[in-house]
């Protein structure tokens, strides 16, 4: 009975902290977007984000708000040499949060930390290959996001990407994609989704556009959405946010169900900020 009793005590406890820590935070979050957008911010949305001007204002002052939450929590750290300045912070921040917009969110629970090289970078990887023998692998990346709470870019590719927002690649927008999926767990293709009830539907609609770039892949047939994106579940959902924000028309006018799909669950309409 008294390891009953205690078991309870420290559920109510836990539950009490749990609480006590999201008011706190959210509280803080308030605070935090009470504040005006330092000017500086806004000269680098405006010099590096050509997108930033074509959303509606409503949506402009939200990402602004969105942006200073996402710099007061997460920690950027410079690797190689790089120094982290707002430059950094902000553009990063601006494409990260776009994926946020409209969204009841907890910015990226699981992110703690940005680390960005000054361009692409090499990662190794250990894999397991038949016969169990473990071998080292390189990879020269431009972006990576990790489950255990961090994401790593590439500032060259950043800047790229953010001053070409047609052409539908972007580092930062595809790998935090995969923090959004990753929030249900282990990265497949399925983010965690406003309804039970529309997971189905998103299974349906993104397994079918996923097997049809998988053969357009093989067959070397023209598609919207990166090759890349054929390898994966993870990779397929990364690749297709990419193209939403960046080739919205295109990716309506040639993918009406994916297009419908991404805009229920970003909440948002990009044909319409053009």
């Amino acid at each position: 009975m008294l390891g009953i009793i205690l078991v309870s005590i420290i559920g109510i406890a836990a539950i009490s902290w749990i609480a006590s820590h999201s008011w706190r935070v959210e509280r803080q979050r308030k605070q935090i977007i009470k504040h005006a957008f330092p000017k500086r911010w806004r000269d680098i949305l405006k010099r590096r984000m050509p997108y930033f001007r074509t959303l509606p204002t409503d949506l402009q002052l939200q990402l602004k708000q969105l942006i200073q939450v996402f710099i007061n929590e997460k920690q950027f750290v410079g690797c190689d040499g790089i120094e982290i300045d707002d430059e950094i912070r902000v553009t990063i921040a601006a494409q990260a949060c776009l994926l946020l917009l409209n969204r009841h969110t907890d910015f990226y629970p699981n992110l703690k930390q940005i680390l960005v090289y000054p361009s692409i970078f090499i990662v190794n990887n250990k894999e397991q290959r038949d016969g169990g023998v473990i071998s080292e692998r390189q990879r020269i990346l431009s972006g990576e996001s990790w489950q255990q709470g961090k994401v790593i870019l590439s500032w060259q590719t950043t800047q790229a990407d953010a001053a070409s927002p047609g052409d539908g690649s972007n580092v930062v927008l595809h790998e935090f994609a995969h923090q959004l999926d990753q929030e249900a767990g282990d990265a497949n293709g399925a983010p965690l989704l406003s309804r039970v009830s529309d997971y189905s539907t998103w299974s349906e609609v993104l397994s079918e556009e996923y097997e049809t770039l998988r053969l357009d892949a093989q067959q070397n047939t023209p598609s919207i959405f990166s090759y890349y994106g054929a390898t994966s579940p993870a990779e397929f959902f990364a690749v297709i946010t990419e193209v939403f924000f960046e080739r919205p028309e295109e990716f309506y006018l040639q993918h009406k169900s994916l297009y419908k799909e991404l805009s229920v669950f970003f909440n948002l309409d990009p044909i319409n900020w053009q």
